[in-house]
C-alpha cells in the first residue's frame, strides 16, 4: 500500500502546471505553440504541434493526438524531470523511415481536473448513484479531491473532436479524415485513448494505451474496471481495421495492471479481434513513470505507423 500511495502523490504532482507553461525545447523537429486555443465545450488552454525534421507543405502527414501534452517533449521543464522524449524517438524513426511521417498534436490535461476529463463518462454513468457519490468523495490529497468537478470525458473528446481536428487539418499540411488519426496516452490518458477510440471509430484510426489505469481510481474496484471492461465488449464490435496497442510493467503503480489487464485481452480475443490489429505487451521490472514510457515507446510507434 506504501509503493501504491508514493505513486498516488506523484500522479498529483504531475498535474501541477506552471502560471505560464514554457514552450518545449525539443532536439529533433520543432514545436508550434497555438495559445490561446479556445472552445466553448472544455476549458480553453494552449496546444504544441510538433513537427517532425524535415516538415514540409509538399508532403503530408498522417497525425498523433497526444493527452498529458506537458509531459512529452522536454524534461527541463516538466515536475520530476522526465519526459516522453516524443521528439527523439518519433523524429529518429521517422528519418530511419521504420514509419510513415507523422506530426503530434500534444494537449495539456486540465491540471485539478484531469480525473475528471479523462476518466470514461459512459463506464463512470453506469455505475450506481451510490459508487458514483463515493467515487466523487476521494481525495487525491489532504486538500483536492480525485474529481475536482463531475466527469466530463465526452465533452473532452468532443473537444478533441470538432474543435483540435478541424484547426490541424485546415492548418497544416495533413492527410485527412479519420485513418490518418490516432489517440495516445498513458495511465488515465490510457483511459481516456481507448474509450475516444472506441467511441469515436470512424474519427481515430488506433490508439496507444501504455500503462493504462484499468482501477480507475488507486485502490482495487471491482465495479469501475466491470464497467470499463462490459463497455469494450460492447463496443468493440464496432472496430474493423483500428489498431489498438496496450502495455504494462510491474513496479509501483503499474503493480496493479498485470490481473486487470489479462481480463481486457480475453475479451479482445474472445471476440477475434485481429492479432495484427492489437497488441498487449508486458515488461516485467518497469515501472509508472515517462522515463519507463520513453525507453518503449518506439514499438507502439512502429505498429501503429509501419511504412
Amino acid at each position: 500500500m506504501n509503493r501504491l500511495l508514493s505513486s498516488l502523490i506523484l500522479i498529483a504532482l504531475s498535474c501541477h502546471c506552471l502560471a505560464d507553461d514554457p514552450i518545449p525545447v525539443v532536439n529533433k523537429g520543432s514545436i508550434e505553440r497555438i495559445e490561446p486555443f479556445k472552445s466553448t465545450l472544455i476549458n480553453s488552454r494552449y496546444i504544441d504541434v510538433w513537427l517532425p525534421p524535415g516538415y514540409s507543405q509538399n508532403s503530408k502527414y498522417d497525425v498523433l493526438y497526444m493527452h498529458d501534452g506537458r509531459m512529452l517533449f522536454d524534461a527541463n521543464i516538466t515536475w520530476n524531470k522526465q519526459e516522453w522524449m516524443v521528439d527523439e524517438v518519433a523524429g529518429s524513426l521517422i528519418e530511419q523511415k521504420k514509419v510513415r511521417p507523422f506530426i503530434v498534436v500534444a494537449i495539456p490535461n486540465a491540471v485539478k481536473n484531469r480525473h475528471s476529463e479523462f476518466f470514461p463518462q459512459q463506464p463512470f454513468e453506469q455505475l450506481s448513484k451510490q459508487q458514483q457519490a463515493q467515487m466523487y468523495q476521494l481525495d487525491k490529497s489532504a486538500d483536492l479531491p480525485l474529481f475536482n468537478t463531475k466527469v466530463y470525458s465526452d465533452r473532452y473528446l468532443e473537444f478533441i473532436v470538432t474543435d483540435i481536428v478541424p484547426f490541424i487539418e485546415a492548418n497544416y499540411s495533413v492527410n485527412k479524415g479519420g485513418k490518418h488519426r490516432y489517440l495516445a496516452g498513458s495511465s488515465m490518458g490510457g483511459l481516456i485513448s481507448w474509450y475516444g477510440l472506441l467511441q469515436y471509430p470512424n474519427e481515430f484510426a488506433g490508439a496507444i494505451c501504455m500503462s493504462t489505469h484499468w482501477p480507475g481510481i488507486f485502490t482495487d474496484n471491482k465495479p469501475i474496471f466491470d464497467a470499463f471492461k462490459a463497455y469494450i465488449e460492447k463496443h468493440l464490435p464496432a472496430l474493423s481495421t483500428q489498431k489498438i496497442y496496450f502495455d504494462y510493467g510491474d513496479q509501483t503503480l503499474d503493480a496493479m495492471y498485470p490481473k486487470l489487464q489479462t481480463q481486457i485481452d480475453a475479451v479482445f480475443n474472445q471476440q477475434q479481434y485481429p492479432k495484427s490489429q492489437w497488441q498487449s505487451l508486458f515488461f516485467e521490472g518497469e515501472n509508472h513513470s515517462e522515463q519507463a514510457w520513453s525507453k518503449r515507446l518506439h514499438i507502439p510507434l512502429e505498429f501503429i505507423f509501419a511504412q
